[in-house]
């Protein structure tokens, strides 16, 4: 499942599972794009990919600008000369209840997670060849409702809906689309913002009778961006410990 001198850009690869997915992809021997909007953290994260001997480029990105997304495929170019990886992860999940829901947060979370989507993979659709590889990462929230994220559920429901679609487009030039849907994850993020009694609630519900890791994910991401996936597209791959078998 080598994917050894592919070009490989992750958005939302400064922590969390776009770390983990862009950890993976460097030990197949990918070259990986570290795109995030935290620079910092961006370069941070290339070191500990440079330590596990990839080429790794950092770069400052707010994927909801198309102006950022687009300097973003020509710095790739530039450094790396092709795209044949593209592995949209950044997101944002702030809760707010329907009722309280300004038109300002609707947005904020409807371009990041969802206009994105539609600005990279139209980058990506220019710029890659044949066997090219986008997987979008959506949720479990795209198949199940949570409560005070509507504009989430709504977001990550879409992207399942437009990688189908994209997949039929895409088939004429063998450029694969597929979606990754997590269940709970266990980042830096999501456990800061859990108590203890929440995780032992969270952990409950799962038949697997634990939360993922970032590692989980980044496993079903590489299998999609590798030749072992050849005859799949426009499918949404559900890791989440079998959350939503109940």
């Amino acid at each position: 499942m080598s994917l050894e001198n592919k070009i490989a850009i992750v958005t939302g690869a400064a922590m969390g599972i776009g770390l983990g997915i862009a950890k993976a992809l460097a030990k197949q021997k990918c070259q990986v794009v570290v795109a995030d909007i935290n620079l910092a953290e961006c370069q941070k994260a290339a070191k500990e990919l440079e330590a596990l001997g990839a080429k790794v480029f950092a770069v400052k990105c707010d994927v909801s600008k198309k102006s950022d997304v687009t300097k973003l495929f020509e710095q790739t170019i530039k450094k790396f000369g092709k795209v044949d990886v593209l592995v949209n992860n950044a997101g944002i999940y702030p809760f707010v209840s329907l009722e309280k829901m300004t038109e300002a947060d609707w947005d904020k979370v409807m371009a990041v997670n969802l206009k994105s989507i539609f600005l990279t993979c139209k980058e990506a659709l220019r710029l890659m060849s044949s066997g090219g590889r986008i997987v979008n990462i959506s949720s479990i929230a795209s198949l199940v409702g949570f409560e005070g994220l509507t504009h989430y559920c709504a977001s990550k429901g879409a992207i399942n809906g437009f990688t189908r679609a994209l997949a039929l487009e895409a088939a004429h030039k063998n450029i694969l689309v597929n979606v990754v849907a997590p269940g709970a994850i266990e980042t830096p993020g999501v456990s800061q913002g859990m108590s203890a009694d929440l995780k032992k609630q969270t952990t409950a519900a799962i038949p697997l009778a634990r939360m993922g890791q970032p590692a989980d994910i980044a496993g079903a991401v590489v299998f999609l961006a590798s030749d072992d996936s050849a005859y799949i597209t426009g499918q949404v791959i559900v890791v989440d410990g079998g959350w939503t078998l109940r």
